[in-house]
């Protein structure tokens, strides 16, 4: 991509929170998700971390992610249970006290129905004095946002709903795009003329990927950058390097 692209799109980072992602009981699915809705919106996602259910942690990553990236978004945490912290978490790393929100209240009412707002249940209305709500069409109970983090819930399918009403807020940048060679050279043959290619072209990044499936192994040789144009040259560069040292390349989407 080019240098004008590097500083100037926004960047993100991403918060995983949970014990059960790092126990190994839960298979998270939030990363790729979260990264492949913004490629498309123009956000380059810059970092991920995971961090378990103790405030110390919550609080100290999303302090120093909210501070180097645009956009932080997290997920996880914001459930009726005893271990569900996020919410608390984020308002102390922000240095404001947890409130119920009145809207919040009332949507979980109009889903529970009129006397069945438990104590659990509305805890899921407790959010961060000052934030503001994302809308959640799949249970009701609401993610919310404050400065520049969202915060989502760890339900995959809820996650998602979320996502879709806070992308059309952020502000995107031209969008990424890449094309992608396949080979069966092996990576140490391509790792000389694939650096020359990298060097004449320093505004595209050209990553490479082994692969090995069925008994058999190769690589998939990924160049990613905003103008089309530039990334189909790469890309033929690349094929024909791949022939020239004996190898049949194949072209992906």
């Amino acid at each position: 991509m080019s240098s004008e692209d590097r500083n100037t799109a926004p960047t993100a980072a991403i918060l995983v929170i949970g014990n059960e992602i790092l126990s190994g009981r839960t298979q998270d699915s939030s990363v790729a998700w979260i990264a492949g809705r913004l490629v498309e919106h123009g956000v380059r996602l810059r970092e991920a971390r995971v961090v378990p259910d103790i405030e110390t942690e919550i609080v100290a990553a999303a302090q120093a992610l909210s501070a180097r990236y645009d956009y932080l978004f997290t997920t996880g945490g914001i459930g009726p249970t005893h271990d569900d912290i996020t919410t608390d978490c984020i308002a102390k790393a922000f240095g404001v006290p947890v409130v119920v929100d009145p809207d919040a209240a009332q949507r979980l009412e109009d889903r529970y129905g009129p006397g069945n707002l438990s104590d659990a249940r509305l805890r899921m209305a407790r959010i961060p004095q000052g934030a503001t709500l994302i809308e959640n069409p799949v249970s009701a109970a609401p993610g919310f946002r404050i400065g520049n983090v969202f915060v989502m819930a760890g339900v995959p399918a809820v996650m998602r709903a979320m996502l879709d009403n806070i992308l059309p807020t952020l502000r995107g940048g031209a969008k990424l795009l890449q094309r992608t060679v396949v080979c069966q050279v092996p990576e140490s043959v391509l790792a000389e003329p694939l650096g020359a290619i990298q060097a004449r072209h320093p505004d595209i990044d050209i990553g490479s990927y082994p692969w090995f499936r069925q008994g058999e192994s190769g690589v998939s040789l990924v160049a990613q950058g905003t103008d089309a144009r530039s990334l189909d040259t790469v890309a033929a560069e690349i094929a024909q390097m791949v022939r020239d040292l004996g190898g049949e390349p194949v072209a992906e989407a």
